[in-house]
């Protein structure tokens, strides 16, 4: 998940009053995404299985890794 402009090959979806620009090809894919936001950070469900991931740091210092 990232920020990013619409391209052609996105869709565009206003929820709430939030634009979500998705990849066509992605959404195919991942049919239903749903998107929950806890305060903590954001989680994603979808169709597709991206496996078990873990974040290793908080905040804006480290990464997360997949």
């Amino acid at each position: 998940m990232a920020l990013d402009e619409a391209k052609d090959t996105d869709d565009v979806y206003d929820v709430k009053g939030h634009k979500l620009v998705v990849d066509k090809d992605f959404m195919k894919s991942a049919q239903a995404i749903k998107v929950d936001f806890s305060g903590m950070g954001f989680k994603i469900d979808s169709k597709i299985d991206f496996g078990q991931s873990a974040c290793g740091s908080c905040g804006t210092e480290g990464s997360c890794c997949s």
